[in-house]
């Protein structure tokens, strides 16, 4: 296949989970012999920067097996390049096209319909806010364009694919959703021979936002080192709770690590050097968590899992499903911070069994939630889509053979 797949706004290479996804995505299905062209930002850019030559032209680079353009338009106005990817479009000629849903996006559907292409759209998040978000409630006041936009992305999508069926309109048909969980590269991150040395080293991955729970954690570490613990807490990532995460570990600094925000490809060696990855989530402050479920597929518990980890996290739906208590980690109580701390001392009170549940978390991510295997499920899906559309085109055409879609 031949596929154009946009992330519009998220910076490729990059630090965010959106940047990861897209990476890891285009590299893998190229890895399984398709010909794969990303549409990215080269960095996050503020809403005041327009710059007119990237929506008109897009420059081509090879990258990780795939072939990358940057269109640096601020993420907010994204469609403002719609022409510049319809140009492409019809230079590449793909078979599939692939978008990352985001409200003020959707170029690469536009030029799906309008080309007669099938188009696959991935949806991360709840595409229509709750009404406590600011956004909802201006879209309601302006009579809702935004949420007409996002079911229209829909409609036009032959397939959607997201975590959790609830992130799509109920006026969307169910039959058009596909629940595919996000994954871990099995290849990137590899489990240890043996636990490294030293006194337990718990890892936080994160972007440091509230729901994230990384105030959470820094209570519950303080209770653990309060009880004589000599555990160590190493905290990768940053975002708008950093400063307060490092101001209630303060009183205890020496036995904290704040790395910043760190490239992907340092992850592995980071976490080679852990013995428990913990993701203390609280979807108290996030409205839409609280709306549709935990729609979330959480890159952190698939990569602690696929580094020999045994995880630490919320008893929510699905986490609960993903990390069992006793089997590939523990669960706590969510907001509960004392449940927290006695989970991470559950796992870590005998250190041949906590290496054990790490060895099975890797063996299950493997097995289940890895990226290759996600991408082997997008090129099926994918295929079949294609094969769908060409019946069609001949069916419309009269053709015996496979109809080319109507570029124009």
């Amino acid at each position: 296949m031949r596929i154009l797949y946009l992330a519009s706004g998220i910076p490729v290479p990059g630090t965010l989970g959106g940047s990861i996804h897209t990476l890891e995505v285009a590299r893998g299905l190229a890895q399984r012999g398709h010909d794969v062209h990303v549409v990215a930002a080269s960095h996050e850019l503020p809403l005041s920067h327009v710059r007119l030559r990237p929506m008109r032209q897009l420059t081509a680079q090879s990258w990780n097996g795939f072939t990358l353009y940057h269109q640096d338009i601020p993420k907010a106005l994204s469609l403002l390049g719609t022409a510049a990817i319809i140009k492409l479009t019809k230079q590449l000629r793909p078979d599939l096209i692939m978008e990352r849903y985001y409200n003020f996006a959707g170029a690469g559907l536009i030029a799906a319909h309008r080309l007669g292409i099938p188009a696959l759209l991935e949806v991360n998040a709840l595409i229509v806010d709750p009404p406590e978000i600011l956004k909802r409630r201006i879209d309601d006041a302006l009579g809702e364009p935004f949420r007409r936009w996002a079911e229209q992305q829909c409609r036009w999508a032959s397939r959607i694919v997201t975590p959790l069926h609830t992130t799509v309109p109920a006026s969307i048909p169910r039959t058009k959703i596909v629940e595919l969980p996000w994954g871990a590269n099995v290849e990137m991150f590899m489990p240890p021979a043996a636990p490294p040395p030293g006194p337990p080293n718990i890892v936080f991955i994160g972007s440091f936002r509230a729901w994230h729970g990384v105030q959470d954690f820094v209570h519950a570490a303080r209770l653990l080192i309060e009880r004589g613990h000599a555990y160590r807490f190493t905290l990768i990532g940053d975002g708008p709770e950093r400063a307060a995460a490092e101001t209630l570990a303060a009183p205890y600094r020496q036995r904290f690590t704040f790395t910043g925000a760190m490239p992907h490809e340092r992850l592995p060696e980071l976490l080679a050097q852990a013995h428990l990855g913990v993701a203390p989530f609280n979807t108290a402050p996030h409205p839409a968590l609280r709306a549709a479920g935990f729609f979330w597929s959480p890159l952190k518990i698939y990569e602690y899992m696929a580094a020999g980890l045994p995880v630490v996290t919320a008893a929510i739906p699905p986490l609960n499903t993903i990390i069992r208590e006793g089997t590939e980690g523990a669960l706590f109580r969510e907001g509960d911070i004392a449940d927290l701390a006695a989970a991470i001392e559950r796992v870590l009170a005998d250190p041949a069994a906590a290496f054990a549940m790490g060895q099975r978390a890797r063996a299950r991510v493997v097995a289940e939630f890895s990226w290759q295997r996600h991408c082997a499920e997008l090129e099926q899906i994918g295929e079949a889509l294609i094969k769908a559309n060409s019946h069609y085109i001949l069916r419309e055409t009269g053709e015996r053979e496979r109809g080319a879609p109507p570029y124009g």
